[in-house]
């Protein structure tokens, strides 16, 4: 048996060549890190539950007339998506004021903003992915004037749909990270979404406690991660009701935990 050739291993994925030229299998890893990596940790079964919201998202998308790289799910932990020369920006749409922008501009967190917000931050780590704007990507030619066109009305498209799927099971969608990629036919690209679309990049509230259904609950050592993430997937429809270990009980948890 030949071992598949490893492409590319970032904090939460590993990219491993694919069955067919242009292809990749991109497998979901338990890690979990935060603040740049600064902290680490791992969360049990969340590269399954990502995979399989990523995937129902993705799909879901692609119904609306938004290209991905997906192409199917392998596996519990793998996908066959599309190989794509990734634009080194991260597209953060914010809907309510939490994480950075609340300690940047001093707005309390959980603020609903007067309209949605598009940043965007260069993809570097060594830099620690520094906010920017439409005039560096200009002038570093990090992306064209009609891909960030582009990029803007998906984020938007997205954003639209992802506010109404997730206020459907009674989930606040505060905000979300997206990253894009270029195919190419010929001489010419065009901008398709990459990437994953998960709770490892999507701040979740539940709509009545304000509960956080995503990796805030690591980032801020609140525990029941693992719970919150399943819970998101439960409300998707990808885990069967009464499933013991499907039922987010953050109150239990709190209890056993002292606080």
């Amino acid at each position: 048996m030949t071992r598949r050739r490893q492409i590319y291993e970032g904090k939460a994925k590993i990219l491993y060549e694919g069955p067919e030229p242009g292809t990749l299998i991109q497998y979901f890893k338990d890690d979990a890190t935060a603040f740049n990596a600064q902290k680490r940790g791992t969360i049990s079964g969340k590269g399954v539950l990502n995979n399989r919201i990523s995937e129902h998202i993705f799909v879901a998308l692609q119904t609306i007339g938004i290209p991905t790289h997906f192409i199917r799910r392998l596996n519990m932990r793998e996908q066959l998506i599309r190989q794509v020369e990734i634009i080194p920006i991260e597209v953060v749409v914010r809907n309510v004021a939490a994480g950075s922008i609340s300690k940047r501009l001093g707005i309390e967190e959980g603020t609903q903003l007067p309209r949605t917000i598009i940043e965007y931050y260069y993809k570097d780590d060594a830099l620690g992915d520094p906010m920017i704007a439409d005039e560096h990507i200009a002038c570093f030619g990090w992306a064209s004037q009609d891909e960030m066109n582009d990029i803007a009305d998906m984020a938007i498209r997205v954003n639209d749909f992802m506010c109404g799927m997730f206020a459907g099971i009674g989930i606040r969608l505060v905000d979300f990270k997206l990253e894009f990629g270029r195919i190419w036919e010929n001489d010419y690209s065009r901008v398709i979404l990459a990437d994953e679309i998960s709770p490892d990049g999507c701040r979740l509230w539940d709509m009545k406690s304000n509960e956080k259904l995503d990796k805030d609950r690591f980032r801020q050592d609140l525990g029941g991660e693992a719970e919150a993430y399943q819970e998101v997937a439960r409300r998707l429809g990808l885990m069967p009701d009464g499933e013991e270990t499907a039922v987010l009980d953050l109150e239990s948890h709190r209890k056993k935990r002292g606080k």
